[in-house]
């Protein structure tokens, strides 16, 4: 379970960025994206898919949370 930052873009979208394996790509969707929670599984740009437990009340971006790979 990686260590992962994510940050908001200047056009208010948000960047994934894994340091260890130096990649850095767009998030494309959020299974949940509310007011309430943020998390479940999440697509990037690049078709890769990665799972974080929904965290409730929504982070504050920049910040740094522990992702697994979707599936696995």
């Amino acid at each position: 379970m990686p260590n992962v930052m994510i940050r908001r873009k200047d056009d208010g979208g948000l960047l994934f960025y894994v340091a260890k394996k130096d990649m850095e790509e767009t998030i494309a969707t959020v299974e949940t994206d509310t007011d309430e929670a943020w998390g479940g599984e999440v697509e990037l740009t690049d078709g890769s898919r990665w799972f974080i437990d929904p965290i409730s009340p929504p982070p504050q971006f920049p910040t740094t949370l522990r992702f697994k790979r979707a599936g696995d």
